[in-house]
């Protein structure tokens, strides 16, 4: 009995251990995902630390369930328990909940999602980024002036793209070859780019500085090259550089 509980403690405490290791006690409340630099990462976030608690919940009280009968329905003697062929509240039961679990975690992803893919109506101030996918690299056609000022990188050169402190910024997203998937992790957002179509989504950058972007779908033999940087500077400074940058290869 006495090896019989170390090893349930064990078992309880292993997976609490292994968190607890891996995490600094800053990382630990964003449960593996990176600092938010963005608006939308903030709820981004929350969606997934609401998931983690839902989940710890869920489980908790099935371990629990387990646990309890392992030790108050264990085997004593040759007697054989009565058998019963069914339980229809039971079986209610272990319908409705679950339906009910994933009906909430169906309604906040939805709503987190309607907000994170919204788009500013017509007249709003916003900055506009084209973002084309090329194998194997990006080009960011900023849009603010008169005359475009693109900006194209390669494999071997992995481009920047600027972006104002604290102003909208739309992302306009288009391939000319293969499917790419534009992918900042410090955004906690990453958006498809599907040949044929525009996919569109906004953030406003919150905090300075720089952060490291790349593709998120398998394009092809480069794939892994198709890297860029996100440098996030003063608004005051951005229309500036952005001028500066015409004609520039990254």
């Amino acid at each position: 009995m006495r090896n019989r509980s170390r090893s349930l403690a064990a078992l309880l405490v292993a997976p609490l251990v292994l968190v607890l290791s891996s995490c600094s006690a800053s990382e630990l409340p964003r449960l593996g995902l990176p600092e938010a630099v963005t608006d939308n990462g903030h709820r981004t976030l929350s969606l997934w630390q609401g998931s983690w608690v839902a989940a710890l919940v869920v489980g908790a009280f099935v371990w629990g369930l387990i646990i309890w009968s392992v030790i108050f329905h264990r085997r004593r003697g040759e007697h054989i328990p009565a058998q019963t062929k069914y339980n229809v509240p039971i079986e209610i039961l272990y319908t409705v909940v679950p339906f009910l679990i994933v009906a909430v975690l169906f309604y906040f992803t939805a709503r987190d999602e309607s907000a994170i893919t919204k788009i500013s109506p017509k007249g709003t101030a916003v900055h506009v980024i084209h973002v084309n996918g090329i194998r194997w690299s990006w080009q960011f056609t900023y849009e603010d002036l008169p005359a475009n000022t693109v900006v194209t990188g390669t494999p071997e050169h992995a481009p920047t793209l600027y972006l104002p402190l604290g102003e909208r910024v739309r992302f306009d997203l288009t391939t000319t070859d293969v499917n790419h998937s534009f992918w900042v992790p410090s955004f906690l957002m990453k958006m498809d780019m599907i040949a044929g179509r525009t996919n569109q989504f906004e953030v406003t950058p919150e905090k300075l500085g720089t952060y490291a972007g790349k593709c998120a779908e398998l394009c092809g033999r480069d794939h892994s090259l198709m890297l860029f940087n996100v440098k996030v500077v003063p608004a005051a400074e951005y229309m500036q550089i952005v001028n500066t940058l015409k004609g520039s290869a990254a």
